[in-house]
């Protein structure tokens, strides 16, 4: 009987050990709060996708300097395979919503997004991009529109948005309308110093950057170094006089060259991203006061990194699919508050780790 009670009094003992760690766990959650988040997005990219970095980059890659790594779960709320516009939604505004779907819920009415909310905690935002600037991942940190094919639509709800940063391609849903408006007058109406052309190299409180009419160039086909140049401008650009910002950069490509079972193509865009991480990075480590976070809406191609005929020491990147698959995608982080996004979550929840971060 006394053994009995000795084990139960052990037991009793370890079982309040662990509920006192557990609790000084939960105590850790969310103590260290950014000033600045950075997400990064690389559309398309899944783990092969990463992966590719390792076997075809120089050196180690940067994606492998984040210490925490979780996966999200991607499905929307009418498919069990996301689209772009219902993924970035999800990231942006905090719910699952129909492929399609810019900014809006799954009965068509506008939930405020990031940008917007974080407006009113004094916060600056950007976006940056190597498609249009009106394209699915883009606009729904801006946008709020039915379909993500309304590209004139979106354009004016970026002239009436409240980001102080954009750059990538599109500059024609701006400038040659149906409508005959010339939205590039209203931007710098409003503020704006805009460049059709280059990144430029002073800053200004706001900045709108095109390059392309449309999409910009594959990186394999001489695109250079746009994507980290503009996300370091974005940051220059956001952060000055000591502004906490929020930041959206999105790799845009990869899913590009899924969407075409291109190796080459695929790759080189993984690689020109990584190179982007290696950026932001160096930023944040001399910073101290920003998360990064990097993710993406889902996976593109059915990419995969097999064997060549056997051959152990020879990689075949091959494809299964020229559409999207549903596989969980990782998440990787960096920064305070980092240790937040670890785990397996819907994608909609790396939203809500971000606001609770920002109260």
């Amino acid at each position: 009987m006394k053994l009995f009670v000795y084990a139960l009094t052990a037991l009793f003992f370890l079982s309040c050990q662990d509920q006192a760690k557990e609790a000084s766990a939960a105590s850790q959650t969310n103590t260290d709060a950014p000033k600045n988040v950075i997400l990064l997005i690389g559309d398309g990219m899944g783990l092969s996708q990463l992966s590719s970095a390792q076997y075809y980059g120089e050196g180690t890659p940067n994606l492998e300097q984040f210490p925490v790594v979780g996966l999200i779960k991607t499905s929307s709320s009418a498919q069990l395979i996301t689209d772009s516009a219902a993924g970035a939604t999800a990231f942006a505004c905090g719910v699952k919503s129909y492929n399609g779907a810019i900014g809006v819920a799954g009965d068509s009415t506008a939930v405020a997004n990031l940008p917007e909310l974080l407006l009113e905690k004094n916060m600056v935002s950007g976006v940056v991009a190597t498609s249009t600037i009106t394209h699915a991942t883009p606009a729904s940190f801006y946008a709020h529109q039915v379909s993500r094919n309304m590209h004139e639509a979106i354009a004016q709800d970026l002239a009436n948005s409240n980001l102080n940063y954009f750059a990538g391609g599109g500059l024609k849903y701006f400038n040659k309308r149906s409508d005959s408006l010339n939205l590039l007058s209203e931007l710098t109406a409003k503020g704006f110093q805009l460049d059709t052309a280059k990144i430029p190299s002073t800053l200004s409180d706001k900045m709108g950057v095109f390059v392309a009419d449309n999409a910009l160039p594959k990186a394999v086909e001489g695109r250079g170094d746009f994507l980290s140049q503009a996300s370091l401008q974005a940051v220059a650009c956001l952060s000055q006089n000591d502004q906490a910002f929020f930041l959206m950069i999105e790799g845009s490509q990869i899913d590009w060259g899924g969407h075409d079972n291109d190796a080459d193509y695929l790759i080189g865009e993984m690689l020109d991203f990584d190179k982007t991480l290696g950026a932001v990075l160096e930023f944040a480590k001399n910073d101290g006061n920003t998360l990064v976070v990097v993710t993406a809406d889902h996976e593109t191609g059915g990419f995969t990194l097999g064997s060549n005929r056997g051959n152990y020491n020879s990689i075949n990147p091959t494809f299964s699919t020229d559409g999207h698959s549903g596989t969980m995608i990782p998440v990787l982080a960096y920064g305070p508050g980092s240790e937040n996004f670890g785990g397996i979550y819907e994608n909609s929840e790396i939203f809500h780790k971000i606001m609770s971060l920002l109260k």
